[in-house]
């Protein structure tokens, strides 16, 4: 694991939380990932970093097999305007993250709270959520209680929303 990922590891510790890893060939698309399904139990993520027309950031957290109306979603996450994706180059000064390995834990690199964080209703009640651990070559599972915990350690208050179809 690199830096960061133990970094993450380490908070997750200090908050208690537990969660189990499994390394892998880097995934890039939830079609790759999907390769590892029976392997790993649990809801598996989707991740889009967006950004509206004042430049605001959110990353839009659902269930990998969920359907979102991008032309839509501005009116339910509070944007200013329609979205599109946020350049890489933001990515990786908010989140600490490049495509291809977005997720939620990239949240603990959001120190400034630039980024909104929407997690779609249908993926907090799974018992279990599947996300990469700030790297695509693996894939922690943690509670989804646990989850929201982790959120909110490091200064984000999730907006839980029905996103998806």
């Amino acid at each position: 694991m690199d830096e960061a990922a133990s970094n993450l590891f380490r908070f997750l510790e200090e908050l208690g939380i537990e969660t189990t890893t499994v390394t892998h060939p880097p995934l890039y698309t939830v079609e790759q990932s999907q390769a590892l399904r029976g392997q790993i139990s649990g809801a598996h993520t989707k991740n889009l970093f967006l950004r509206d027309r004042k430049d605001a950031h959110f990353l839009v957290t659902v269930e990998e097999r969920a359907e979102i109306d991008l032309k839509r979603i501005h009116t339910l996450i509070g944007a200013s305007g329609r979205v599109s994706f946020g350049k890489p180059e933001m990515l990786m000064e908010y989140l600490g993250v490049v495509p291809g390995a977005v997720t939620a834990f990239g949240l603990l690199n959001d120190r400034q709270g630039k980024v909104r964080f929407v997690l779609d209703a249908a993926l907090a009640e799974a018992d279990t959520v599947n996300a990469h651990p700030l790297t695509n070559e693996a894939t922690t599972s943690i509670a989804s209680a646990d989850l929201l915990r982790f959120v909110k350690a490091t200064g984000h208050e999730p907006l839980i929303l029905n996103i998806s179809s």
